[in-house]
């Protein structure tokens, strides 16, 4: 029976939790959704808004991503809580680290990647993720980035002279109502990476209200274009998340 794909919706998946340890011997708690029946195309990790603000694993954009895309977009979809941080699926050990020491923690999920070979594996940081991406997510086994609402708060000129060095794909989605760093602006701070694409979406908000299903389409026109655009329906399976 065919319905609609709802803002609860979650699609078939294998999903299993996860732990990363990191090199400085904390353990992280996470979680990894994959397709339900082949192997994955492309891989997500997803690097989440400021935890001192409410930013967790669960934040809705990346728990939209791992309800929907390994159904709707053959990806896998790795989301963890960076030091400190809490959520339903637990609280990573240590502190929060300002974004220095989340170094150590974008590395633990790379590692974690490598070990289970996921293919193709692209970072999509939000708000504070996207300085940890910046900062210290260009690596050789990175295809690219993705940044939802960038602030560009502790990224240093350097970083983003690393990214235009390499050439690897940076996409920068920014809100047309962003609090921290709006379309015209992130298009001149980006200008010194070449490769950068800064798309500003109309109507949106820091935080992505009403807007999730527009920010997945736009992750897989980059990372699977042969799934964009999503399908708005679904004819299989479906549960609903009710929240508590």
């Amino acid at each position: 029976m065919t319905a609609d794909i709802r803002a609860n919706a979650i699609l078939p998946a294998r999903r299993e939790e996860i732990t990363l340890r990191t090199a400085d011997g904390l353990t992280l708690v996470g979680e990894l959704a994959r397709p339900a029946e082949r192997a994955p195309t492309a891989t997500l990790i997803c690097l989440h808004p400021l935890p001192t603000h409410g930013g967790m694993m669960d934040s809705h954009v990346f728990r939209k991503a791992a309800w929907r895309l390994p159904a709707l977009a053959d990806l896998a979809v790795l989301r963890f809580n960076t030091r400190g941080t809490a959520s339903a699926r637990g609280t990573s050990e240590g502190s929060f680290g300002g974004g220095d020491d989340e170094r150590y923690d974008l590395a633990a999920a790379l590692e974690y990647t490598e070990f289970a070979e996921l293919p193709a594996v692209w970072l999509v940081g939000w708000s504070f993720g996207t300085d940890v991406a910046l900062r210290h997510g260009c690596d050789p086994d990175v295809v690219g980035a993705i940044l939802l609402s960038p602030p560009l708060k502790t990224a240093a000129p350097d970083d983003l002279a690393a990214w235009a060095a390499i050439g690897k794909s940076l996409v920068a989605l920014v809100p047309e109502f962003d609090d921290y760093l709006r379309p015209d602006e992130a298009s001149d701070r980006f200008a010194v990476v070449p490769q950068a694409e800064v798309v500003g979406v109309p109507g949106a908000n820091h935080l992505w209200v009403g807007d999730a299903d527009t920010v997945l389409n736009e992750i897989v026109r980059r990372v699977n274009p042969a799934a964009y655009p999503l399908p708005t329906t679904w004819n299989g399976l479906m549960e609903v998340w009710e929240a508590l």
